[in-house]
């Protein structure tokens, strides 16, 4: 279970442009034809939940949010409106300017949502394609252990590329005292194959990740899990939440994503938890149905796992 409710938080896509070209990127094929919402629905949404606070927390979200020129009115403006929190997810190398991160936090994001693909500078700018990215994008995280106030929060996506690496992951990061929770989101393709062959199998990646949750836990910090078979992680399987906050973002979006053909399992009907999301379509041309690996959650298993948690 995350630190989080997620059904307190909206999530806006404001930008889609990056810097990085990170090997594993979803939308890269449609960055260029989607198109982030408009200072008129930005003012909709405030204007919305100032008047019913649906919502306590804001997401200012993109391909990379930081390049936009007016993020610090955006969040001066959301706060103004009455959210408690607001929140940027980014690949934090802007973070490495002290004064942008002051700038940010008067302004007042109070929870920074990092991407980080690696465990050091190697494999890190392997996967995104820059050069210092990784040193870029540790020194932003460590500038943000001076405000007392702030949440850090990192994502690593798990692909080929990756998965050994997780618990070193946790490893590098064990010193950020401001980083309350880690997240690893297993890659899926948006499309019905594995084109670039980035997809691991789930019985790969199972030690690597199982390390990593035991790790930050460890720590004392939360985790969360997206895109993983409950069942596979057995005494851990708490840790995957595949629930997510609202998302406002470019309808042509979710005919792109829908490939992905989620909530595909021979156990599904037998199976109680209602956070797995299954296979995908891709998994299955690449790795078959594993009905030898998976098994349905009995509701005694899921609140033991629960107890866990």
């Amino acid at each position: 279970m995350g630190l989080y409710d997620h059904s307190q938080y909206v999530s806006m896509t404001m930008e889609f442009r990056c810097n990085l070209k990170c090997v594993h990127c979803m939308i890269e094929d449609t960055m260029d034809r989607l198109a982030p919402e408009s200072l008129d629905s930005f003012n909709e949404l405030l204007e919305h939940n100032k008047a019913t606070r649906q919502w306590s927390g804001l997401i200012l979200t993109g391909s990379e949010i930081t390049l936009r020129n007016d993020l610090v009115d955006l969040v001066v403006r959301a706060r103004k409106s009455g959210f408690d929190h607001v929140r940027i997810q980014t690949h934090g190398m802007h973070l490495a300017q002290e004064s942008f991160c002051d700038r940010l936090v008067d302004a007042g994001v109070d929870e920074f949502f990092v991407s980080v693909a690696g465990s050091d500078a190697a494999s890190h700018d392997d996967i995104t394609q820059l050069q210092g990215s990784f040193d870029r994008t540790l020194r932003g995280l460590e500038n943000l252990e001076q405000y007392d106030h702030v949440h850090a929060i990192t994502n690593t996506v798990v692909t080929s590329n990756s998965y050994i690496l997780l618990p070193d992951v946790v490893e590098r990061l064990r010193h950020l005292k401001r980083l309350m929770q880690m997240e690893f989101w297993v890659y899926w393709p948006m499309s019905e194959t594995d084109e670039k062959d980035l997809l691991p199998s789930h019985m790969d990646i199972h030690p690597y990740l199982t390390e990593a949750i035991k790790k930050c836990r460890s720590l004392g910090r939360q985790v969360e899990v997206k895109n993983y078979p409950v069942c596979l992680l057995a005494e851990e399987g708490g840790a995957v939440v595949n629930s997510q906050p609202h998302l406002y973002i470019d309808p042509d979006f979710w005919n792109e994503f829908m490939r992905n053909g989620f909530y595909q399992c021979k156990h599904y009907e037998a199976c109680s938890s209602h956070e797995c999301l299954g296979l995908s379509t891709s998994y299955i041309k690449k790795y078959g149905w594993e009905q030898e690996n998976l098994n349905p959650v009995t509701k005694d298993s899921l609140n033991l796992i629960k107890t866990i948690t």
